[in-house]
C-alpha cells in the first residue's frame, strides 16, 4: 500500500512564514547563480554583475509565476504534439522578456535564449538538489501519525485501488 502525505510548508520548525521566506531567498540565490553561470557559459547572455543577475532572477521568478502557466495552457496542443519540447520555447520567451525588463541583463538571439533557458533550468535544478530542499509531500508505505486530528484520520491519502475503486 502506498500513501501520499502532505506536510506543512514550513514543517512547523519556525514561526509561520519565516521558513518559507528563507526557502524563497535560497531559491532566488540559486536562480541568480544559474543566470551568472549562463552568462559565463554562453555568448548570447550577458550581465553587468551580481546585482543584475539578482534582479534578472527576481524577474524570471515573477514571470514564471504569473505568465508561464497561462502560456503553457494556451500552447498545450503544440506542447503535446512536440512531446513537451515547446516548453523550451516558452522558457526562452520568459528569458527574453526578463532581459527586456532588467537593465544590465541582455539576451541576444532566439537560440541564445533557448540554450540559456535550458542551461539555467538545469543549473537551478542541480543547485536545488544540492541544498537538499524539502518538499511539501512525501511518499510512504505506512500511514502517517495521527497528527492530533479530532476525526482520528491519519492525514495520508491511500493511492491504491481496491475493488476497482479509489479508497
Amino acid at each position: 500500500m502506498r500513501y501520499f502525505r502532505i506536510t506543512r510548508y514550513d514543517n512547523g520548525q519556525t514561526p509561520f512564514g519565516q521558513g518559507m521566506m528563507v526557502r524563497l531567498f535560497i531559491k532566488w540565490l540559486c536562480l541568480a547563480v544559474a543566470v551568472l553561470f549562463a552568462d559565463y557559459a554562453l555568448d548570447g547572455i550577458s550581465t553587468t554583475g551580481f546585482g543584475s543577475a539578482l534582479f534578472a532572477a527576481a524577474a524570471l521568478g515573477l514571470l514564471n509565476m504569473v505568465f508561464r502557466p497561462i502560456l503553457l495552457i494556451l500552447t498545450l496542443p503544440i506542447n503535446v504534439l512536440s512531446l513537451g519540447l515547446f516548453t523550451f520555447v516558452i522558457n526562452a520567451f520568459m528569458l527574453k522578456i526578463a532581459s527586456g525588463l532588467i537593465p544590465g541583463f541582455t539576451v541576444t538571439g532566439f537560440w541564445a535564449a533557448v540554450f540559456g533557458a535550458f542551461l539555467i533550468s538545469i543549473i537551478n535544478w542541480i543547485l536545488t538538489l544540492l541544498i537538499g530542499e524539502k518538499r511539501m509531500y512525501t511518499y510512504s508505505d505506512t500511514p502517517g501519525p495521527r497528527n492530533g486530528r479530532p476525526d482520528g484520520k491519519s492525514g495520508a491519502i491511500d493511492l491504491n485501488k481496491r475493488n476497482d475503486k479509489w479508497q
